[in-house]
């Protein structure tokens, strides 16, 4: 590969297929008829809205044997990049060291205005302007977004969620987590809305897939959207991280899925509407632990002191830096301790939130009245309508059985966190008067408008006066609105005097290292852009007396078989098909089909989806997740042990051949054998 294959303007190149699918994962365009793949877990709410108990597509999966079976998703995008520009100088155009951070941050917002407003783009095309290296720097992107988007395939769960929550960010790895989508144009092969007149995309470039698969030390480019990595903090911040905000956020949504899993055991219908939810909730919980157990075993706090050592030693060398950057570090550890009891709450706050479903909704409409209290009846009606068009929605995965249990749990730890001289007095009396959080939750969950999702959708259809009068007598809306007042009022706005200090801090210390270490090549921290990193497939020994190689196989599948568990479950079909060895030109030399595969590539939430890439240009993989002892790369990224998983491209291709019986999709893709070449 040449950097003009990856990233070209006057041709088509990798780069070209590449999308941000709905702006939180990765897709990649795998035919010349706009079919793209991403992740099952990408899917997972657009099969999970197509889905009933009399289609169940989450266990039974979904494959369209032609483009009428395609089912559309409203509101799902595919956005490819068109073209990147760095335009640091315009955009920091009249900045000024000692700048206040104010002015500073107005005088960018006014040159990035100038410079989106210049920029040459077709008129369906869009710009957009993010910072990198701590706002050091700028880049414009020129963007595609296309607004019809059609689930085309996706295995059952029992192949897509493969070991479920049990296996997620563990090795070894047996997940088919892949699900098919294409991207429809207007018929003048534009961006358009869906309209059954639509056409499938005709793409600038399209991966080929590469039947050879992948051995020990073979190169490996993952290429996509990861969402945020944080490589060049202080010493403070990762020591914060590890010993109190991780631990905080654990224990919440350690007491959800404790609960939500419980019930979704015990009924079918409950485990459809909280399958998603779940998921996700569990998603960050076991990222967190693992990145709190790779941060102590590889020892990232240590490593962040002796950089900040060599920093400090280099700086004592030259006088110009001394005099610059000379200040960072004694300043960033009291801003740290000023920042940590307020990061607690901070994560508390948003957690409790964030977990439980009925305060997500009282969240939501408290925006709603405090509009109302600010701009009047105008205020109130320009942002009510998104929460009436939420409600549906909402509602479809909302179990008050659950939520009731979630709420009682996670309250007594926003009390215990928040302490009670923090709490306001009409949550602390409510409180008091319900004698224990359960007897709360029991008031609340059993008579609040909040629950009827008619009842309020009419009060939210009323007069705004009428409506937050209606609203401000129910005890449960006026609880959640007492929270959130709050912590508006005397949480944020400490939190925000410190980050006012904190960031250009930042900023400054990510140009010191720059400066301290000119021989360093500095790559910059994600920030939900495209982006390329480069690896190789390997094993690793995350403990003594543990070696891991870097392949697993359909075997691993079958021995992990439990007839009926909802983590590991294999369907018949494909039971029998491995007892068949009917694995047609997908299998292995051996004779084995591949299942999965990791590699050292340096990836992180929204790399989910991202196509893993031979040296010649060929899909070989598909990136859906990280093991468990390298989590931690968000942070310290350590080549020792950080790993990313792939589902290998023949046993996706197996699956839609030989399971699904799919062959039109088959036909429609460019299968190679690159080794073959060589």
């Amino acid at each position: 590969l040449t950097a003009e294959d990856i990233y070209s303007i006057n041709k088509g190149s990798l780069k070209d297929a590449i999308v941000s699918f709905g702006g939180f994962c990765t897709a990649e365009v795998i035919s010349s008829q706009g079919l793209i793949l991403t992740n099952h877990h990408c899917g997972y709410d657009a099969i999970q809205e197509h889905s009933t108990l009399a289609h169940n597509y989450l266990e039974d999966g979904f494959w369209s044997k032609n483009r009428n079976d395609e089912l559309p998703n409203p509101g799902l995008t595919a956005t490819f990049i068109v073209r990147i520009e760095e335009v640091t100088e315009a955009a920091l155009a009249g900045i000024t060291e000692g700048m206040p951070e104010k002015d500073r941050v107005a005088a960018i917002e006014t040159n990035l205005k100038k410079i989106r407003s210049s920029a040459k783009k077709e008129a369906w095309e869009e710009t957009l302007i993010r910072p990198f290296f701590e706002g050091n720097r700028y880049f414009l992107f020129v963007t595609e977004t296309y607004k019809d988007v059609r689930l085309v395939g996706a295995p059952p769960s029992s192949i897509g969620k493969f070991g479920s929550d049990t296996d997620n960010w563990v090795w070894p790895r047996h997940t088919g987590d892949f699900s098919l989508f294409r991207i429809y144009t207007g018929p003048n092969g534009r961006p358009a809305e869906y309209s059954p007149d639509n056409i499938p995309l005709i793409p600038r470039h399209s991966l080929p897939i590469s039947l050879d698969g992948v051995a020990e030390g073979d190169f490996t480019l993952v290429f996509g959207f990861p969402g945020r990595t944080q490589e060049y903090l202080p010493s403070q911040a990762v020591a914060q991280t590890v010993e109190t905000l991780n631990p905080t956020r654990i224990e919440i949504r350690d007491k959800t899925l404790k609960i939500m899993d419980a019930a979704m055991r015990r009924d079918a219908q409950t485990k459809i509407q909280l399958a998603s939810q779940y998921a996700t909730i569990a998603n960050s919980w076991k990222k967190w632990i693992g990145e709190s157990q790779g941060l102590k075993a590889t020892d990232g706090v240590g490593k962040k002191l002796r950089f900040e050592a060599e920093f400090q030693a280099r700086l004592q060398k030259d006088t110009n830096l001394k005099a610059k950057y000379g200040d960072i570090l004694p300043t960033f550890g009291q801003v740290y301790t000023d920042l940590e009891p307020l990061a607690k709450l901070r994560d508390t706050y948003r957690e409790v939130f964030g977990n439980c479903r009925m305060m997500q909704l009282g969240l939501m409409i408290t925006a709603v009245t405090k509009e109302f209290d600010t701009k009047g009846e105008t205020g109130y009606n320009d942002r009510v309508g998104r929460v009436k068009d939420a409600l549906p929605g909402f509602f479809k995965e909302f179990v008050a059985g659950v939520d009731h249990d979630v709420f009682a749990a996670l309250i007594e730890i926003y009390c215990r966190n928040f302490g009670d001289a923090n709490l306001p007095e009409f949550v602390k009396g409510n409180i008091k008067k319900a004698k224990s959080y359960n007897n709360l939750a029991d008031i609340f969950y059993g008579k609040s408008l909040l629950l009827n999702e008619k009842t309020l959708a009419e009060v939210l259809n009323m007069p705004a006066d009428k409506a937050t009068k209606i609203l401000r007598k129910d005890a449960f809306f006026r609880f959640i609105e007492a929270i959130v007042q709050d912590y508006s009022a005397n949480t944020d706005p400490k939190l925000t005097d410190v980050n006012t200090k904190l960031i250009p801090l930042q900023r400054r210390y990510m140009a010191g290292q720059i400066a301290a270490f000119p021989e360093r090549k500095f790559y910059p921290d994600a920030n939900s852009t495209l982006r390329v990193t480069y690896g190789k497939v390997s094993g690793f020994e995350p403990r003594d007396g543990a070696c891991y190689t870097p392949y697993t196989y359909l075997d691993g599948v079958i021995a992990k078989y439990i007839p009926g568990d909802y983590e590991f479950d294999v369907p018949q079909k494909l039971r029998q098909l491995y007892t068949d060895k009917n694995f047609g030109q997908y299998a292995t030399a051996e004779g084995k089909i591949p299942v999965c595969f990791m590699a050292s590539n340096h990836t992180t939430g929204g790399n989910s989806g991202s196509p893993a890439i031979d040296a010649n240009g060929n899909l070989i993989g598909l990136n859906f997740d990280r093991v468990w002892e390298g989590t931690m790369s968000d942070i310290n990224y350590d080549p020792s042990i950080c790993r990313n998983i792939m589902v290998d491209a023949r046993y996706i291709l197996f699956i839609v051949d030989k399971f699904a019986g799919a062959t039109n999709l088959i036909q429609e893709m460019k299968l190679v054998h690159p080794k073959a070449k060589n």
